[in-house]
Parts: structure tokens; sequence; C-alpha cells
């Protein structure tokens, strides 16, 4: 009679000792049982979960963390799988402690040891913690005892049974029994919710099996024994049980009650303990309690019933395999007798066929018997001429078989694979140092405090060295890298597989493609080589018999070889022989089939990948390399200084007594000049001192401007700090006007003649400055319109420097210094203006299409940057050497709509005015392509009387004659809608035909 039985008598036998055993049961669960709240589902039979009495730490935890991890320090470097960090989490961006699972580039896969879900975080997210907040985890690992999962990990049933798992446990309290714990930190324990046996439940929808470690007879030293109100699981057949072990991890002695340090910093002493149970312990004694004597009976009898069922249930399945396998050899016999019968079919259609040809052989035997009389004589030579046509047969389809593509793709594998050059390691630490760097020169530029200027100098010079440091040991690493000599070697390898392959496509194939190409080739040449070698051997014996015949008759030399020697076996040589080289000649090394060719593809662009991320490496290695080497000697001329601006200041006093010098010399010569009695000799001497003082003040101003372009190069690069170190130099102003404004400059300095024919609309004189004769364009400014005018002057100035011969230059801008006047200084051209020259000498044909080209490439350049013109005009567009159109600058203390309303904008009759514009619409580049339609109409039909089309609010084409191209690209042009861009008209057949 089983343990079992006997226990069942006992209890059923006395009342009294049935309900001691049902104390002691509880008083053993109680002691081993904790309420969990679970925080994390891994799987169908795992978990994360947090003690309930651990509430208040989690939550000073997490206030802690709020404080302390914004403004931690970032995790440098490989992080340390053991120490705990900071992490914030992507679901609600707050922090949690983590562990550092592991490390992909900038990113890391952690997990969240508080609660047990993972994710992966940037550098960014990761902080370190101190020490006082490396204490255990609040949450651990469980894991249902007696358990394992029934189907593979990547599986749906494995899904579906978290997702039920998920469902059934998340959020909520599991009153769990502790029974071992793994290496690993799991612990196996059983969990119910009420009287739910949790681990029953995922069993019983079949998401895990029972696999208990140890059997019936033998049972596993392991197992931890079971007492209480809840039975063990029951345990597999003893055929399953020895094989179930591979799934249990190793175990150890359950573990004791832990608490987080926090926890354990905070709990009261023993005896207070002791007289005061907590909630959670009162909540498992309620729930222990509800139960009674009858579960007790049922569940000890339970496992002899389970027993006999788990047996039948065996025996069962042990029959359904058997079936199965019964029925599965059937299947294959059915298989093979079809084979079988098939065969036979094939056997008898070639034996039908091999009569026949026997019955034709009968018939030609006759005839043949008749000429071998006949052709005796002459057999044995042909017989030996043909044998040596098909050795030289062989000798040529050896040398054909070397095929040339797959010996260049063998060559280039290993030269490319193995032979490449990786990323220096140097390289890192001049990243890190580089960011150290832009980060002090980005506080630099911030500063507005002159007093914390001097200490951000020298945390950014201290930055600066140790970017020099790490510059020289990545120069010196990379100098010693045959850079160039490896960028020619594998631009060879690609051009001769380009030159084999053609055009190669650079899709990602796998990595196993070369692998698979070398098993491919040397299985290939296994084959060929088998072939060769079983045709050198015939031909081997052929050869032996050959020169044992030539000893037999030679008669100066005596031998062995007899007559029957010579005769024997010669047929059989000679069959062999050219039955071996027929196979021969019947085989091809590389045949160029579908399945060859994709294998030989397939390792072709491998190769090729491999080659263009190695270009693309060594080339950014080789700037990386120029770019750091130009800095380092850029800034070797700054290792013991600073620079400064005292070259600049010198220059601005030079040019200050220079300009007095010549405003008196002015006054003097003024004054000569109204005397009574002119000394002529004394004006002409003292205009001569005028003339070589003003060439050495506009030298002075040409030095200061070097100087600014100087500072302003040191300025924008690695010393910021010279705007605030030198405000008297004022180099903020040059830079705000991108080198346009000179402050130097002054209208009474120039020796100007005032240009009276151009002047009807603002005042123009013409003038030299700087060996260049120039115009001064004046314009009336306020404060307002002074600071539009510096922006837009510096706005076209960036846009022109783009394409620099199709848009008028600007010298240079400076502000009347008495009068409220400010001028723009651009180059003087004589009658260059497109309505001058046509009153002088109109265009061809072939010159306004080359004209009008330059015009859109200057458009062009000016819509890009953003800037509309709105002020195109005859006046406004300017004609070199009847070839080059070139864009005019216009009125920068305006706005575009205030240009575009200008009285000016006509050619002719012909109105430039966009129809939009008459409705008081915004003007837009679209507005300044009109104006250019509106030219070359101009242009073509100077005699247009303004006819309007009043569907299209523009002028009428029909019956102007004109040629097709160029009314074709007006249509396109002069039209409320749709107007063709700068970029657009530019591709148009009008004026691709004018290109050259």
């Amino acid at each position: 009679m089983s343990s079992s039985t006997l226990l069942l008598n006992r209890m059923l036998a006395s009342p009294d000792e049935t309900r001691d055993l049902m104390e002691q049961s509880r008083e053993a669960d109680l002691e081993k049982m904790e309420l969990v709240l679970v925080t994390h589902v891994v799987d169908a039979i795992t978990f994360w979960a947090q003690n309930v009495t651990e509430d208040e730490a989690c939550e000073k935890m997490n206030i802690v963390l709020s404080e302390k991890c914004p403004g931690g320090q970032r995790v440098k470097g490989k992080p340390s799988p053991h120490k705990v960090y900071g992490a914030c989490y992507s679901g609600d961006r707050c922090w949690y402690r983590c562990k550092v699972q592991k490390q992909m580039d900038d990113t890391f896969h952690v997990v969240y040891i508080d609660y047990g879900n993972e994710e992966v975080v940037r550098r960014s997210d990761l902080v370190e913690l101190p020490e006082d907040l490396q204490s255990q985890a609040l949450a651990k690992r469980y894991k249902f005892w007696g358990y394992h999962l029934a189907n593979e990990q990547d599986s749906p049933q494995c899904s579906q049974g978290k997702s039920f798992l998920q469902n059934l446990i998340y959020g909520k309290k599991l009153r769990i029994i502790m029974k071992l714990e793994c290496f690993d930190g799991t612990i196996l324990v059983q969990a119910f919710q009420g009287n739910l046996d949790i681990g029953e439940e995922v069993l019983k929808f079949k998401f895990a099996t029972v696999n208990l470690p140890g059997n019936r007879e033998n049972p596993s030293p392991t197992k931890a024994p079971q007492t209480g109100l809840w039975s063990s699981r029951k345990p597999q057949r003893d055929s399953d049980g020895t094989g179930s072990l591979g799934y249990i991890p190793k175990l150890r002695p359950g573990v004791s009650n832990q608490k987080p340090q926090v926890l354990m910093e905070e709990s009261p002493g023993n005896t207070e303990i002791a007289v005061t149970v907590p909630e959670a312990e009162r909540e498992l004694v309620k729930e222990i309690q509800q139960s009674n004597a009858e579960m007790v009976i049922q569940q000890l009898c339970s496992p002899v019933t389970k027993q006999m069922q788990n047996e039948t249930e065996s025996d069962l399945q042990r029959a359904r395999e058997e079936v199965q396998e019964k029925i599965k050899e059937i299947k294959k016999l059915e298989k093979d007798k079809s084979d079988l019968q098939d065969l036979a079919d094939h056997l008898q259609q070639q034996l039908k066929e091999t009569r026949l040809e026997l019955e034709k052989a009968r018939e030609v035997c006759p005839r043949k018997d008749e000429s071998v009389e006949v052709s005796m004589e002459s057999t044995v030579c042909e017989r030996f001429t043909q044998l040596a046509e098909k050795v030289e047969a062989v000798r040529r389809n050896r040398e054909r078989n070397k095929c040339t593509a797959v010996e260049t793709l063998s060559e280039s594998i290993p030269v490319v694979v193995n032979n490449k050059i990786v990323m220096p390691l140097a390289s890192e630490t001049l990243e890190m140092a580089w960011e150290d760097y832009r980060q002090a020169l980005k506080q630099l530029k911030e500063c507005q405090n002159k007093g914390e200027l001097q200490d951000l100098v020298n945390s950014r010079n201290q930055a600066c060295s140790v970017l020099q440091t790490a510059i020289d040991d990545f120069l010196l690493e990379v100098g010693s890298l045959p850079i160039s000599d490896r960028l020619n070697t594998i631009q060879d390898i690609s051009s001769s597989l380009m030159a084999v392959f053609g055009s190669i496509p650079t899709d990602n194939v796998q990595d196993q493609s070369l692998e698979q190409f070398c098993e491919w080739k040397t299985e290939k040449n296994r084959k060929f080589r088998n072939v060769c070698q079983v045709t050198d051997n015939s031909l081997s014996a052929l050869s032996d018999w050959a020169a044992n015949s030539s000893k037999f008759f030679c008669l100066t030399e005596k031998t062995a070889v007899s007559p029957e020697d010579v005769g024997a076996g010669v047929d059989e040589l000679l069959k062999q022989a050219e039955s071996d080289m027929c196979e021969e000649l019947t085989v091809k090394l590389f045949e160029q089939n579908l399945e060859d060719m994709k294998i030989m593809a397939s390792a072709c662009r491998i190769v090729m990948q491999h080659i263009q991320k190695e270009q693309h490496l060594l080339c950014g290695l080789r700037k990386m390399y120029e770019d750091n080497k130009k800095f380092k000697e850029d800034m070797v001329q700054w290792q013991n200084k600073s620079p400064k601006a005292d070259e600049l200041l010198h220059i601005k006093k030079s040019v200050k007594s220079l300009r007095s010098q010549l405003r008196w010399k002015l006054v003097e010569v003024g004054c000569l000049e109204e005397a009574d009695d002119l000394d002529l000799p004394e004006i002409l001497r003292k205009k001569e001192e005028i003339a070589e003082t003003r060439n050495a003040l506009f030298q002075e101003i040409g030095h200061e401007k070097e100087q600014y372009i100087k500072l302003c190069e040191l300025v924008k690069g690695n010393f910021p700090e010279l705007l605030q170190l030198y405000p008297e130099a004022d180099i903020s102003s040059y830079l705000i006007s991108e080198g346009l404004l000179m402050k130097s400059l002054d209208r009474d300095i120039f020796d100007a003649e005032p240009m009276r024919e151009l002047s009807g609309r603002r005042p123009l004189v013409c003038t030299e400055f700087q060996c260049q004769k120039v115009v001064l364009k004046g314009y009336s400014v306020d404060e307002e319109s002074e600071v539009r005018m510096i922006k837009q002057a510096a706005q076209y100035h960036r846009a022109q420097n783009q394409c620099p011969s199709s848009a008028i230059p600007l010298l240079g801008l400076f502000f009347g210094k008495s009068d409220p006047l400010a001028y723009i200084i651009v180059p003087y051209y004589s009658n260059g203006s497109l309505k001058a020259l046509q009153k002088l000498s109109p265009l061809t044909p072939c010159e306004i299409g080359r004209v009008m080209r330059g015009l859109l490439l200057g458009l062009q350049s000016l819509h890009e940057s953003c800037i509309i013109h709105a002020s195109l005009n005859p006046n406004n567009v300017f004609v070199l050497n009847r070839k080059q159109g070139i864009v005019g600058d216009f009125d920068f203390t305006k706005t575009p709509e205030q240009r575009a309303v200008d009285c000016g904008m006509v050619a002719g009759s012909i109105s430039l005015l966009a129809p939009e514009l008459r409705q008081s619409e915004p003007p837009s580049p679209a507005t300044d392509m009109y104006a250019v339609g509106g030219l070359m109409l101009w242009l073509h039909a100077p005699d247009y009387t303004g006819d309007v089309d009043n569907e299209q609010h523009g002028p009428r084409l029909s019956g102007l004659h004109l040629d097709f191209k160029v009314q074709t690209l007006l249509s396109k042009l002069l039209v409320c809608s749709g107007r063709l861009s700068a970029v657009e008209a530019l591709c148009d057949d009008y004026f691709l035909s004018h290109e050259n």
C-alpha cells in the first residue's frame, strides 16, 4: 500500500490527527508564502514581480531617480554588465534603474531590474548612478515550478501563451510558495490567485507541459518537499523522467526573503515584527483558513488518480505513434513500388529500341564485311591519325576550360576580403576630442558676459590642446596606412570585374555567397581533375605500350619483349584511350548555365559591395586626414599666442589720418582756386598731392579689408572671442554685411563726376576706386531702411557669388557722414544697359538668345537664394561684349512689393508688370519671369503696339511673325498661371539652341 493511501486511512480513522495535520500544513505554507505584485510577463511560465511590502521602497526609489538622473553624468565608453545605471524609459520618459545586457554601436539593450521589462536605449538616455543606488533589485524573476514551455520561443503558440498569462496575472497580486532558486537568479514557485493554481491553468490550455525533476522510483535529490494545502505537480511517466531533466536549470537551495537596502534600513526590530503581523501576511492567513479538510483529502488522493490517468494516456499516445509509423512505412512502400514500375517501363522501352538498332546493324554488317579487306591496308594509319587528332583536341579543350571570369573573381576575393583597411582606433578618440572642442566653441560663441569670457577661452584652449594631441595620434596612424595603394588596388579589381561581368547591380545579398562560390569552384575543379586523370592514365598506358614496342623493333639491342607482348591488349588500350578522350571532350569545366551564372553573379556582387564600402571608408579617411592636417597647420601659428586685432586698429588710425590730410588738402586747393591771383603751378602741385593721398587712403582701406577678412575667418572659426575682446574694431558689422560695409569711406573723399543723364531717379556719380572705374549709387535712408539695405545687400552679395558672371557685383557699401545717404559701389559699364545698347545698335536674334540666357542664369541664382528681383527693366539689365547678359542690382532700401509697383517697369510700350501684381498680389519668382518674357518680346518686336489678350491678360502674340521657338517660349512666360521657372526656361528648346 502506498504512503498516500496509508496517510489517507490515518486521517479518516482519526479526525483529531487530521485537524493537527491541517494546522501543520497551514503553518508550513504560511512560513514559505509571500504576496507579490506582477510587473512583467516574459512567457507562458515566467514573470517578474515585486513583494507588496516593498511598495514604499519603490516609490522612494522613483523619487530619488527623478531628482538625480536628469542631471547625472552620461555613460561613456563601454558600460559594465554588473553595475546599475539609470535609463529613461521610452514609454513615459521617466527614469528607472537598469542593467546593460548588450551594446550595439551607440545603443544599449537594458533590463529594468525593479520591473523586469527590457528595451533598447540610446547613450544619451543612460546615466551613471551613485553607490547608494547600487542596491539589489526590487523585482525578482519567477518561474512556475515543474513546468516548461510546450513550444519553441518564436512560435505563435508561445506568443499566445504569453498573452494568456499577461491577461491572467499582469498588475495583480499573487500568493507564491518558493520552491528552489536557479543559479541565474530565477526562483521556482507555485503561484495562486485565490484558490486558482496559475500553473494548472497554463497547463490546462496546453501552453506548458509538466516537467518535474525526477520520477516515482528515483526522485531527484534537488526536488523540494511539498506540504500544505496545495499538492505537488504530477510527475511524468518513467520513460519521460530522465529526458525531462535536460529542461530543468541547475538549482541551489531555496532563497531567503531578501529585501532591498532601502527597506532594510527602515525595518523595525525583531520584537516589533513578532507583535504586529504585516497586512500582507494577514491576507494570506485569511485565504488559507478558508480551505477545509475535504480539499486536503482530495489533494492527497489526487496523485494516485492522476498517476493512473497519465499511464493510460501514455499507453494511448505510444499506440498512436506506432500507427503513424506504420502508415508512413506503407506510404513509403507504395512510393517505392511506383518508382520500380516506372523504371521497368523505361527499361522495356530501351529494350525495344536496342532490338531495332540490332536489326539495322545486322543488315549493314554483310556490306561492311565486303569492304573490310579493301580498307585493311589504311586502317592502322587512320586509327592513329584519329587518335592524334583527339589528343590535340583534348589539349585545346583544357586550354579553353580556363575560364577568365571565374579566375578573375577567384583572385579578387582574397585581395578584397582579407587585405582590407579598417577604421583606425585613433579615430574614436579624435571624434570625442572634436566633440568636446566644438562644445567649448559653442559655449564661447554664446557667451554674453565678458567676466566669464576668460574662463571659456581657457576651456577652449584646453580642449584644443587635447584635440591637437588626438590629431597627432590620428595622423601618425593613418599616415602609415597605404590608403592610395589600396584605393588603386580595389579600383583595378573593380574595373576588371566590370569588364568581365559588365554592369553589376549592388543589391544586398547574403555573405554566404562567397563561401558558396568557393565550394562550387572547388567541386567543379575536382570533377574535372578526375576526368583529366583518367585520360592521362589511358594515354600513359598507351605510351608504355609504344615504348615496349619500340624496344622490340630495335635490332641492335637485346630485349625481353616477346611478339606476344607487342600485340597483347593494344586494341583495348586504343579503345580505352579513345573512350576517355571522348568523355573529357564532352565535359566543360564551367558551363554557362543559369545556376552557375547566378552563383558567380552573387559572389561578384558581394565583392563589389566590399569594394564600395572600403572605398567609402578610405575616401572618408583621406578627407578626414586632410581636414585634420589643415586644422593643425592653421593652429600652429596660434599655439603659443592668441590672435589680436592690433594690426587692424593701427590701419584704422592710419586711414583716419590720411582722410584728415585729404580733407585739408581739398580745402587748400579750394582756397587757391577761389583766390584773386591764381597760382596754377601751386594748384597743380596740390592736386597731385591730393591724388597721392587719395591713392594711399584707398590702399590703406584695401589693407583694412584684408585684415577684416582675416579676423572674420578667425571669428567664424576658432576664435569667436575676438568680437568681445575688440569691440572698437566693429567686426560684427563687417560680418553682418558679408564684407560690404566700409565705414572708412565717405562721399567727399572721392574725385567723382556726376552722371546727369542717369540721375533722374537717384544721384549717380562716376569715379575711380582702387584702380577701377566705378559708379556710386546714392539712396536716401532712415534707420529702418538702413537696416533693410544692409540685410538685402548682404543677401544679394551671397547669391551673386554663386553665379558671379550673370549678376552685377557689389564692390562696397558705405553711409554718408554728413548727409542721410547710403552709397552702393558697382562697376561702371559704358553704354552697357540693354536700353542704351538697343538704342545705339540693336542685338541680332542670335545675340538676344545669348544675352537672355545669361539673364536667366542670374535670376536662377537669385531665386535659389529666395531673392525676388521685382525690378527687371531695360535700364537694369546689362550686356557685356554683346554676348553676356547680366542682372543688375536693385533698390535695397525698398521691399519687393515697393519695387514691383515702380513706374519704370516698362520696355517700349510693353508693361513688364505681371497681371497678378495689378490685382495686389505679392511679388514672386513668377513675376520676374513675366518681366523676362516682356523683355524678350520687346527685343524681338521693338515696335509692338501693346495689344492685350483679354483671356490671358497679357500681350497678344498672334500676327507678330515671330520665330516658332521664340513664340512658343513667350506663350509659356506671358501667361497668368503656370509660368515657367528660370530652371525650366533654360531647358527650353530656344535656349538649348543658344548654349554654344
